[in-house]
């Protein structure tokens, strides 16, 4: 189950998706596989070339991309999403989200 997002948010990350740009949102997330997590960063995009090649360049196996439909993406939990989070410089979401 996903929220704390907002409407505006996930238009505008499948927007960029959409445009083959690797796009990057969090919001919080409840999983019975992973009961320590509670937030969810998915990484996307829709030339999965270039996903992949993400997936690599960050030692991430592009075998567990979700491509199931228009918004193919990679949902980073754990310490390898405040990882990533900052090393892109994504402050907003690491703060807001208490990463």
């Amino acid at each position: 189950m996903a929220f704390g997002l907002q409407r505006a948010e996930l238009v505008e990350w499948k927007k960029r998706v959409a445009a083959g740009e690797i796009a990057y949102m969090t919001h919080y997330w409840l999983e019975a596989r992973w009961p320590d997590s509670t937030t969810v960063t998915k990484v996307g995009c829709a030339d999965l070339g270039k996903l992949s090649r993400w997936c690599r360049s960050n030692g991430l196996n592009p075998e567990y991309i979700h491509a199931r439909d228009d918004y193919p993406h990679y949902d980073l939990i754990g310490s390898k999403q405040r990882e990533i989070l900052a090393r892109e410089g994504l402050w907003e979401q690491i703060e807001r989200f208490g990463l």
